[in-house]
C-alpha cells in the first residue's frame, strides 16, 4: 500500500471526488487563505455520521450551515466534495506540540536555532499535524538562555504565515523564574507574552524553587489574563496538591501534563491528587506517545487517564514529540495518540478521540464543534464506518478548517491478482489494468 504526502489540494476537487486531485504543495498566502475560507460555500455529499447517518452538509463562512439527508440540500452552485465511504468527525487538535525543535532527531550536529530555520520546523510541522487532521496547534517555544526570544519570534511568524490553513498558538517555556538566574527569565517571559505568546509555560520539576516559580507563573498570567499549561511529571503529591491550591482560582485556566508520574504513584495517593486536581479545575494533557523533551527524561508510562477522568479532571491528549530528542520516530498524529489510548489506555473509541477532539479544543479554549448547524466548519473526514475503524486503518483523511478543505492524504491499497484476493472480494482502490 502506499501513502501520498498530504498537499493543499483546491477547494473544488475535480469531479467532486474526495480523495485524490489535489494540487501540488502551494505556498501559505497569509490573509487570502483567511478570506477565502470566509466566502467559500461547500457542500460535503453523502458523509457518514457517528450515529449511522449518511447526511450532506452544507459549509459557508467558516461555520456549517446546515446538516440534512442526502441530497436534500439544493447544491447547484456551490462547490461540492463527495464524502461516500468517509467518517465525519469534528476536527482534532494538537495541545502539546514542539514546533521549535520538530524535525530535528536525523540532524547533524547541534540543533540550529536561527530565526529561518525554527520557522521553517514550525511551519512544516503545524503542516504535517494539519494533514493528520489538526486544525489548531499549541506550540510550547523555548526562551531564555542564548537564544532568547528569538524561537518565540519566529514561531510567530509561522503563525503569522499559515494563518487560513491552521490555528498556531504558542506557550512561552522559560527554563527558570525564580533566584538570581530567575530574574532574567521573568523579564524575558513578560516580554514573550507582550510580544504575542497566548499562553504562560514552563517545567516547575526543573526550577531550584517550584512553588516559587508556580507563584511567578500564576501571577503574570493574572495579570496578563492568560490561560498557564505547564510540563511536570507528576510523580510529587505535595508539589500537586500546592498547583491545585493555587491555581484553583486562575480563571483562564491552568493545564499541566504530561503527568506520566501519576502512574507511579499508590493508588491511594494518586487518587487523592486526582481528586484535588479536579476540585480546583485544573486539566491535564496527556501524551500517549511518550514524554516531550522538555522534560529532560523519559518516562515509562503514560498518565493514568482512566483514573483521572474518574476523578472529573478533564483530560485531553497531545502528541508531544514530532522526530526530536523527545521522541525520533513521533508522528504528531493526533488520531494515533486516540488509538494509543483506546488500545492501551482503556478507553472506548469515541472516548479517546474525545480526547483529541473535543477535550483538546476545551484545552485550548477553543469553541466546541459538532457536526450541526451553527457549529464551527472544522471537521474531519475519515475513510471508514465507525471511530473504532478510522482509529485502526485511519489512512485517507480529508481536513476542512473555517470551511474550506485545506489538506488532503489519499491511500491507495492494492493486492496482486489472484484468486485467493477474488475470492475473498478484498477491497481494492487504483488502477483498473491488471498489475505487473
Amino acid at each position: 500500500m502506499s501513502d501520498s504526502q498530504p498537499q493543499q489540494p483546491s477547494p473544488f476537487p475535480p469531479g467532486g471526488r474526495g480523495e485524490g486531485g489535489g494540487q501540488g504543495p502551494q505556498r501559505p498566502s497569509g490573509n487570502a487563505n483567511a478570506h477565502a475560507a470566509e466566502s467559500t460555500t461547500l457542500l460535503l455529499a453523502g458523509a457518514r455520521l457517528t450515529d449511522g447517518r449518511t447526511v450532506d452538509v452544507r459549509l459557508g463562512g467558516g461555520r456549517i450551515q446546515a446538516v440534512g439527508t442526502a441530497g436534500s440540500l439544493p447544491s447547484p452552485a456551490l462547490a461540492r466534495v463527495d464524502l461516500t465511504g468517509y467518517l465525519l468527525l469534528p476536527a482534532p487538535a494538537e495541545p502539546h506540540a514542539h514546533g521549535d525543535t520538530a524535525l530535528t532527531a536525523d540532524g547533524e550536529g547541534p540543533v540550529s536555532y536561527a530565526p529561518d530555520e525554527v520557522q521553517r520546523r514550525a511551519t512544516e510541522a503545524a503542516l504535517l499535524q494539519l494533514g493528520h487532521g489538526a486544525t489548531a496547534v499549541r506550540s510550547h517555544v523555548r526562551i531564555g538562555d542564548v537564544h532568547g526570544l528569538g524561537p518565540m519570534e519566529a514561531v510567530l511568524q509561522a503563525r503569522r504565515s499559515l494563518r487560513g490553513l491552521t490555528d498556531l498558538t504558542t506557550v512561552a517555556v522559560p527554563r527558570l523564574l525564580t533566584g538570581v538566574a530567575g530574574a532574567d527569565g521573568f523579564a524575558m517571559l513578560r516580554d514573550a507574552v507582550k510580544m504575542g505568546a497566548s499562553v504562560i509555560g514552563g517545567c516547575p520539576d526543573l526550577d531550584p524553587d517550584p512553588t516559587g516559580f508556580l507563584e511567578a507563573v500564576l501571577e503574570l498570567a493574572a495579570e496578563h489574563g492568560c490561560p498557564v499549561d505547564l510540563h511536570t511529571d507528576g510523580d510529587d503529591p505535595g508539589r500537586l496538591a500546592r498547583l491545585a491550591a493555587m491555581a484553583g482560582g486562575l480563571r483562564p485556566g491552568v493545564t499541566i501534563g504530561p503527568c506520566g508520574g501519576l502512574s507511579r504513584l499508590p493508588l491511594d495517593v494518586a487518587h487523592r491528587a486526582a481528586d484535588q486536581l479536579a476540585a480546583a479545575g485544573v486539566r491535564v494533557t496527556c501524551l500517549p506517545q511518550g514524554d516531550c523533551a522538555a522534560l529532560e527524561r523519559r518516562g515509562l508510562r503514560t498518565a493514568p487517564v482512566r483514573l483521572l477522568r474518574a476523578a472529573g479532571v478533564r483530560v485531553a491528549a497531545g502528541s508531544g514529540a514530532l522526530r526530536d530528542a523527545g521522541n525520533p520516530v513521533g508522528r504528531g498524529d493526533p488520531l494515533e495518540a486516540a488509538f494509543l489510548l483506546a488500545s492501551q489506555g482503556g478507553l472506548r473509541a469515541p472516548e479517546a478521540y474525545a480526547s483529541v477532539s473535543g477535550a483538546a479544543r476545551e484545552a485550548m479554549g477553543l469553541p466546541e464543534v459538532r457536526v450541526e448547524a451553527g457549529f464551527p466548519a472544522e471537521l474531519l473526514a475519515v475513510r471508514g464506518d465507525r471511530i473504532a475503524g478510522v482509529l485502526s486503518l485511519a489512512y485517507s483523511r480529508i481536513v476542512i478548517h473555517r470551511g474550506r478543505v485545506v489538506a488532503r492524504t489519499s491511500a491507495v491499497r492494492e493486492y496482486c491478482d489472484s484468486a485467493v484476493a477474488v475470492a475473498l472480494d478484498l477491497p481494492r482502490q487504483g488502477r483498473a489494468e491488471p498489475g505487473p
